[in-house]
């Protein structure tokens, strides 16, 4: 999927719903959130989306902190809009965790899309500070703000090489051990 369609699914989104709360999202599009305890090992799940029989649903690890549990149902909304009909239905382990998957990169990067607005971007990195220090004034991990960072030079932006590259299965081995603050 090119960055145009994914830029322009989300501000769809935002338009038609007047939102870019996640979780207010999904109740305005009629995706059911559900909570499971699912675990704080580094390997647990984190979330995942289902559509069977036209329900859609998006199951997210609540034994997470908030700000992750946001992350991962942006997450999971990029793959219940820009991959519904694609013919896949869920996403398990095997493909959520694959480094080369698309379906990952396109969902990292609307959840990117989706959270940070580009002027709060350009703002935390305008106050001199490192990009690790911008990622945690936007209170998100670094490998977003790096995927944030992929769209905006797409846009236009000029933007320095971030000092990481993020894979598309960052979200394996995402530190989960803290209470709803990166600390980056």
């Amino acid at each position: 999927m090119y960055c145009a369609e994914i830029v322009q699914a989300v501000e769809h989104l935002k338009k038609k719903y007047r939102e870019s709360d996640p979780f207010r999202l999904c109740k305005a599009m009629g995706i059911k959130l559900i909570y499971q305890s699912l675990g704080k090992e580094s390997d647990s799940v984190k979330g995942f989306f289902l559509e069977f029989k036209r329900i859609r649903t998006i199951t997210v690890n609540d034994d997470l902190p908030m700000l992750i549990q946001k992350f991962i149902v942006a997450h999971e909304l990029g793959h219940a809009e820009l991959h519904r009909n694609q013919g896949i239905s869920a996403f398990h382990e095997v493909a959520l965790y694959d480094e080369s998957s698309l379906c990952e990169k396109d969902a990292n990067l609307f959840a990117a899309e989706l959270l940070l607005e580009d002027d709060e971007v350009l703002q935390a990195l305008n106050e001199d500070n490192t990009f690790f220090t911008a990622a945690s004034m936007l209170n998100v991990p670094a490998e977003l703000l790096d995927f944030k960072f992929r769209v905006m030079k797409w846009k236009g932006y000029k933007i320095v090489e971030p000092p990481i590259i993020s894979r598309s299965n960052f979200l394996k081995d995402l530190d989960v051990s803290y209470d709803d603050d990166f600390g980056c």
